[in-house]
């Protein structure tokens, strides 16, 4: 477990792969190793020497897998770990070799027949062949992504129809003759081959049978294409009985395994099946879940009752209720579903996780209501408001015991509990106004015992947390119902439920704040904020809501009328809570989104909503006083975490944007808005002239950059957003500079700074386009000329950083410069030719940092932080479009570097980063290829040859394997990779070709000669149809032809290398 010993272990393991011995040490250590590790290093070392990109010879890998089968016939005694391991390397080896021939036989192909041989030995050599057959199935489902994904999905496919079918029938008989004998439960070994066979089958049917390689964590694929040619296997009732009597049968660890094969068989896609044929299956499945829901012992164990709840949630994925109302024993098997479904709501505290799938089941089901045309009564209005009853008083007496036990608090996990409510909203509009009922009762009791215990003399603290604790659901049910309405299938007298419900929540908002400040809790708020932002989405702004039955109730009680009176409730509240819980981090960042929410000015009706808001005495309080004083979050004293100041650009983008709403032209209105700001600015300039406290101006700085960044993100006018730049400039920004350069060290200091530079400099909506007779945009550009060179200047300083450090202190502030600065190239605002023509050096220095900067990084970190690499390479797409000649004129080295970067980054997973690498080689190739056609050409005028074009050429021409490597990994994208960004990658291609047409002669010729004979026609007709009416050019015209040709190209290259016969297309590696 030690970190250093791992590394040391690693490292020989790593030096043993790359010995020339290595088969001989491996084998050694197998056949004389003392202790099992010692074999398990063996293992590990075979399994990577022939998982490698370069593959050892045929003959030696069929020693290799011949070697291991027999070790482990001749020691079936080994530790299970070593004998998975040496299984694994059989996997590998088969997997890999699949198309592979030697003297006309595909000599991988008959491990089946290998694994038979094991069956027929003892119980230990029979568990092993079980074991081989499961690990190759799941073997030939891994995708490698170090792989082409084309040759992943070729040996896959072939497997499924040679052999797959031929290995679930094996182990289905082997299981019927395992569940013939007399189990006893004791007997380890039989036990043992029970799991694997069970693995087995579950490796068979999790099959990924299309080649959509789902996410293996989402549960939501629900679907599985199981092959027509498997049909016989399904319709026979025996398949299906097999499982439910192993379930039966088994000892929980086993049985949960039959049932997880019983969800794949509940999952299978509905078209393999006719109409009276999946009626039939259908019965079948609901006939098991009847007999395991009237003998429920099993469900006792977490695991077997997880995969019950998955397997009930499936039956609604793929049937549809009009069918399950159909079947026999429809009626009985929903109660008892139903009576499951409340048993395990009330016990909360048992397997919580599972609860998703119940809910989903009875979501779906009460969803497809409307949609049901059988005469047979589907029973749902009976029984989904007991379930929403059971969800609901089950939450409510979790309380006390949470409390009293100390125990996590289902509460805490909001992410289950918004999943959760969000299914039960669709289930509890079913008999909505039984739903409405309980829960107004509920509320009013709880409420009521609450003002007891506040007025009472004793004041019971445990007490109060329990209410409060259940006033928190009680207030997220009404929350999620009131959110829960659907236009069209709403009612007035659901409105008017909807308003006897908020009616009572905003009774609980008033008794909650007239508290303040000597209790809150924190929970309460939390819920209360979540209503409020389901009401907003639900009734406020709409135009269709002033008729809305929901205000009759609450003019009644509240004098709530329309939706000024809710925003005016809405904006007092979280004026409250930014008061007077400024100490609760969770309130405080759930209001500042709130207000966020409400001050986007955007569709229209929001518009009218932004304009409502500022007339309110609250809002206008907030434009007024956002200070310390008034808002203790905004304090700096150092009970704050730095982190805590986060939430301040939030607030500021919300407070701008609702100060844009009036402001127009009005300079005096910002200037007083910016006053708490100027104030603070003044004082950490007074604290920079004096002998000054580091950290209290430290503190004060971020703050304000992070405030700035807030106004500057709102400033989306060029009226506006020159007034900012008015104050700012020159004062201020100095200030920011002065802090880099003392501050480089602490990321928490830079990075909202860099991160206020950065957004100063994006051209949003043309906000940057200053007029004709103002140099502001140049002034701009040198004040982060300035930034970005002092920071890499700095940074560069630091030396080398370990591994941990290196993303926080460099990397992270590397990547915000590198947007700064591609924000100004492309922005559009700065005339970038002036600086040299001026004699002005701050757009040399500026490239030249980048570069410093750029050279400090390894390839592997620029691709390896995403942040990172979504910087630098949309950058130097600016750079090769706009600034060749910066380009051209720097050393070999660093050519070198940025077009291996570009290299690299083609194949990259992240579309960002692999479309802006295409872009870029496409403005090098274009470039040069312009620059060779004018030296080609005589003209009357002697136009003097471009020295920069030069340089570039000589380079190109020193060093021809940059562009063939490329052009390579291009084709090899395009012909073998799932390739999602096609017109990139075909643009720089042409250019490719045109430049290097001998070496593009000998690619196609490469890959035509590694196919058979029937092949070769086809692909060397591909070729041609490639290059068809494309001329020796790169005019738009021309490269869209060459566009729509690959388009047709790839998509005939995937057909003829897909047709059997065609040999592996990983056998030409184009990238060497």
């Amino acid at each position: 477990t030690d970190l250093a010993q791992r590394m040391q272990a690693e490292k020989v393991l790593l030096e043993l792969i790359d010995s020339p011995e290595c088969l001989s040490q491996c084998q050694l250590l197998l056949e004389q190793g003392t202790t099992s590790y010692a074999q398990l290093l063996a293992a590990t070392c075979l399994s990577k020497l022939v998982s490698r990109a370069s593959p050892l010879p045929v003959e030696q890998r069929i020693d290799i897998r011949n070697y291991i089968l027999n070790y482990v016939a001749s020691q079936p005694k080994l530790a299970p770990f070593v004998i998975q391991a040496l299984v694994q390397v059989i996997a590998k080896i088969t997997k890999l070799g699949w198309f592979e021939v030697l003297k006309d036989q595909l000599i991988f192909r008959d491990i089946i027949a290998d694994v038979k041989k094991f069956l027929q030995g003892t119980v230990d050599h029979y568990i092993i062949g079980v074991m081989i057959l499961s690990e190759l199935t799941q073997e030939m489902n891994l995708v490698d992504y170090s792989r082409p994904s084309a040759k992943h999905r070729k040996i896959a496919t072939s497997f499924r129809d040679t052999s797959l079918k031929e290995i679930l029938m094996l182990a289905c008989s082997l299981l019927k003759e395992l569940l013939a004998k007399p189990l006893t439960l004791q007997d380890q070994q039989q036990q043992s081959l029970a799991m694997q066979l069970l693995k087995l089958v579950l490796n068979c049917l999790n099959f990924d049978f299309i080649g959509n390689s789902a996410d293996e964590s989402a549960d939501d694929l629900c679907t599985v294409q199981i092959p027509t040619n498997w049909r016989t296997i399904f319709l026979e009732p025996e398949t299906l009985d097999l499982f439910f009597d192993l379930y039966h049968s088994l000892p929980p660890m086993l049985s949960q395994l039959a049932l997880s094969c019983l969800v794949q068989f509940a999952s299978t896609r509905r078209s393999l099946f006719s109409n009276p044929e999946r009626a039939k299956y259908l019965g079948n499945l609901i006939k098991g879940v009847k007999q395991i829901l009237e003998n429920p012992q099993g469900l006792s164990d977490p695991g077997n009752y997880h995969e019950f709840c998955r397997f009930l949630a499936r039956l609604k994925t793929n049937y549809q209720l009009g069918e399950l109302v159909m079947v026999k024993d429809y009626p009985e098997v929903i109660q008892l579903i139903a009576n499951f479904t409340i048993t395990s709501l009330q016990h909360w505290e048992f397997a919580p996780n599972s609860v998703h799938y119940l809910l989903t089941l009875w979501q779906r089901m009460v969803a497809s209501v409307p949609f049901v045309k059988t005469a047979e009564p589907h029973l749902l209005d009976t029984y989904a408001p007991e379930i929403t009853k059971a969800y609901i008083t089950s939450r409510l007496e979790c309380v006390p015991v949470v409390i009293r036990d100390g125990l996590e608090d289902p509460l805490d996990d909001t992410a289950t509990v918004f999943q959760q409510l969000e299914q039960l909203c669709t289930v509890s509009r079913c008999e909505y106004e039984k739903t409405c009922t309980l829960l107004v009762q509920l509320f009013d009791q709880n409420a009521q015992n609450y003002q007891k215990l506040l007025h009472s003399s004793s004041r019971n603290p445990l007490e109060i947390t329990v209410q409060e604790g259940r006033l928190a659901w009680l207030v997220y049910f009404v929350g999620t119902f009131v959110g829960g309405r659907l236009t069209y299938t709403s009612t007035d007298e659901h409105d008017a439920m909807d308003g006897e419900l908020s009616c009572r929540v905003f009774q609980l908002i008033s008794l909650m704040d007239a508290q303040l400040p000597q209790s809150s809790n924190e929970k309460v708020e939390l819920a209360i904020l979540w209503f409020l932002d389901q009401f907003r989405k639900t009734y406020v702004g709409d135009q269709l809501q002033h008729t809305s039955k929901v205000y009759a109730r609450m003019s009644e009680v509240l004098g709530i009328t329309d939706d000024n009176h809710v925003l005016e409730t809405f904006m007092t509240k979280i004026v409250t809570n930014l008061k007077y819980r400024g100490r609760c981090e969770p309130v405080i960042s759930r209001t500042l989104q709130f207000l966020n929410d409400l001050s986007v000015g955007y569709p229209f009706y929001c518009i009218c909503l932004l304009k409502k808001l500022v007339k309110i005495e609250a809002v206008k309080f907030m434009l007024q006083n956002h200070t310390s004083k008034h808002f203790p979050f905004l304090g700096i004293s150092d009970n704050y975490s730095l982190s805590d100041l986060r939430c301040r650009t939030v607030f500021y983008t919300a407070l701008t944007r609702l100060l844009m709403v009036d402001l127009g032209e009005d300079e005096d209105e910002f200037e007083n808005f910016m006053l708490p700001l100027t104030v603070s600015f003044e004082s950490v300039t007074q604290i920079f002239n004096s002998s000054f406290e580091q950290e209290e101006a430290k503190r004060m700085l971020i703050g304000l950059a992070r405030d700035l960044r807030g106004i500057a993100f709102a400033l989306n006018t060029k009226t506006s957003y020159t007034m900012l730049f008015d104050w700012i400039y020159p004062a201020y920004i100095s200030v920011l500079q002065r802090a880099i350069e003392l501050w480089y060290r602490e990321p928490a200091c830079t990075t909202p700074i860099l991160k206020l530079m950065a957004e100063f400099m994006q051209n949003r909506s043309q906000r940057l386009n200053f007029d004709v007779s103002s140099p502001n945009g140049i002034l701009l550009f040198r004040e982060a000329s300035k930034m970005i060179c002092t920071y890499g200047n700095q940074i560069l300083s630091l030396g080398t950083l370990s591994k941990d450090q290196v993303y926080p202190l460099k990397l992270k502030g590397i990547s915000i410069c590198y947007s700064a600065l591609k924000s100004a190239l492309c922005g559009n605002y700065v005339s970038f030719g002036v600086f040299k023509l001026y004699g002005d050096n701050h757009f040399d220095n500026v490239l030249q940092a980048f570069v410093k900067m750029l050279l400090s990084v390894s390839h592997s970190d620029l691709l390896q932080y995403r942040k990172l690499s979504q910087s630098y390479y949309p950058l130097l797409e600016c750079l090769t479009q706009d600034h060749m000649s910066f380009i051209t004129s720097l050393e070999p080295r660093v050519l070198i570097y940025i077009l291996t970067s570009i290299s690299e980054g083609l194949t990259a997973v992240d579309t960002i980063v692999s479309s802006s690498c295409c872009a870029s080689l496409d403005y090098i190739v274009t470039y040069l290829f312009k620059h060779l056609a004018k030296e080609g050409k005589k003209t009357l005028r002697c136009r003097e040859i471009s020295q920069d074009g030069q340089r570039l050429l000589h380079f190109m021409q020193q060093n021809p394997e940059i562009l063939q490597q490329m052009m390579s990994i291009l084709m090899n994208t395009i012909i073998f990779e799932d390739c999602r960004n096609q017109w990139s990658v075909s643009r720089p291609l042409l250019g490719l070709i045109l430049l290097n047409e001998k070496y593009f002669s000998e690619l196609r010729a490469t890959l035509i000669t590694s196919q058979p004979d029937n092949k070769r026609e086809v692909l060397d007709h591909c070729f041609r149809n490639l290059m068809e009416g494309v001329e020796q050019n790169l005019l738009v015209k021309n490269r869209d032809r060459f566009t729509q040709n690959m388009s047709v190209f790839r998509r005939d290259m995937a057909e003829a290398l897909r047709s059997e016969g065609a040999s592996d297309p990983g056998s030409l590696d184009m990238m060497s």
